[in-house]
């Protein structure tokens, strides 16, 4: 049971900051308090609406006690629906007061690789990408590729892109893993099934103060862009080759005919993958204590199998599967598994606090 104490000071609290808006003029606070109080609003608006339930639960339970016989029975009905809907109300707001990640709201580094299964593991990598894009539009997101790498069937043996928006990889973060795909490749003049797979990787990418990078750290080559058959198709060193000496993390970025810009992608793509190799440090102390964790993000872990004859879609980690393999392709019932992921995960660490 949540003390109403600390209902009272949420309440209270998003007063003090609507307050604060109302003066406030130097722009670095503006979008402080304007941050706090969109996250502030919808915590609060859940705990009136407990408070209320409460307090109407004690107006019911003392005309209960009256000597009017009609407005006890009516008492009575209204103590009975209270009870039902004060637990509800309660675990919703448990649920919005866990402990938030911080890097829920950053844009991310979304990578998509071809795994085991040649040709048709790359024609998968590339719909799993398309995938992505489109739930991206479905967002309001921007995607921006920074790098691909195409294979000779069409598809991607590797591609790297930006992802942009609000919540980013609050969303995605679920999304890190190996997806295995079941399907009669184009090129199978058998009809025979095959199982390839694709890892994807979501990086989120830090603020400047979340990770800082030495000059004295790195080791930058540049060197001639080439394309396939590894034939030149730049005439200057436009490529960068920028290795992390301390952790060994190389990125390499030939997509820009300038080196200016390829240096500065490669540089987002390093400060991404160093700020993900910390977190998964991070996690894996954690996972000492939290066996199974739906996000932990591991992306040797199979998560997901996509079935094109049963026109199915199965996630491992929650055993949840969708026969809508079409609209999940089309970027339209990605909402759908990932908001089972995201519910999953708040009722597990909610289970977890609870037994601590």
């Amino acid at each position: 049971m949540i003390p109403q104490e600390k209902l009272d000071a949420l309440i209270a609290r998003l007063a003090e900051v609507e307050e604060e808006m109302s003066s406030a003029t130097e722009a670095e606070r503006i979008v402080r308090l304007s941050k706090e109080h969109a996250e502030l609003k919808p915590v609060v608006e859940a705990a009136s609406a407990l408070t209320t339930a409460r307090q109407d639960l004690g107006d019911a339970e003392e005309m209960l006690a009256g000597d009017d016989a009609e407005m006890a029975g009516m008492a009575k009905e209204e103590i009975q629906r209270l009870k039902e809907e004060i637990p509800a109300l309660e675990e919703q707001l448990q649920i919005m007061l866990l402990p938030k990640d911080k890097a829920d709201s950053a844009p991310v580094i979304l990578e998509v690789r071809a795994g085991t299964g040649g040709d048709e593991a790359a024609l998968f990598a590339g719909d799993l990408f398309r995938m992505y894009q489109r739930y991206a539009v479905t967002q309001g997101w921007k995607v921006e590729i920074l790098s691909a790498t195409e294979s000779g069937v069409g598809g991607y043996k590797e591609v790297q892109a930006s992802v942009t928006g609000d919540n980013v990889f609050g969303r995605l973060k679920f999304e890190s893993g190996v997806h295995r795909v079941q399907r009669v490749p184009e090129t199978e003049t058998q009809g025979r099934i095959h199982t390839s797979a694709a890892t994807v990787a979501v990086l989120p990418e830090p603020e400047d103060v979340d990770i800082e990078i030495s000059e004295a750290d790195l080791r930058i080559d540049v060197f001639r862009a080439s394309g396939p058959g590894g034939q030149s198709v730049n005439t200057t060193d436009s490529a960068v080759r920028i290795t992390h000496l301390p952790t060994g993390v190389v990125v390499i970025q030939q997509d820009e005919k300038s080196q200016h810009k390829n240096r500065a992608k490669a540089m987002k793509v390093l400060r991404a993958r160093l700020y993900d190799a910390e977190r998964a440090r991070v996690d894996a102390e954690r996972a000492a204590e939290r066996k199974g964790q739906v996000g932990s993000g591991d992306r040797s872990e199979r998560i997901r199998t996509y079935n094109f004859p049963q026109s199915r879609v199965t996630d491992h980690r929650i055993n949840l599967t969708l026969y809508k393999l079409d609209k999940m392709m089309a970027g339209e019932a990605v909402d759908e598994m990932i908001d089972a992921l995201v519910l999953a995960d708040q009722t597990e660490r909610l289970a977890s606090m609870e037994a601590e």
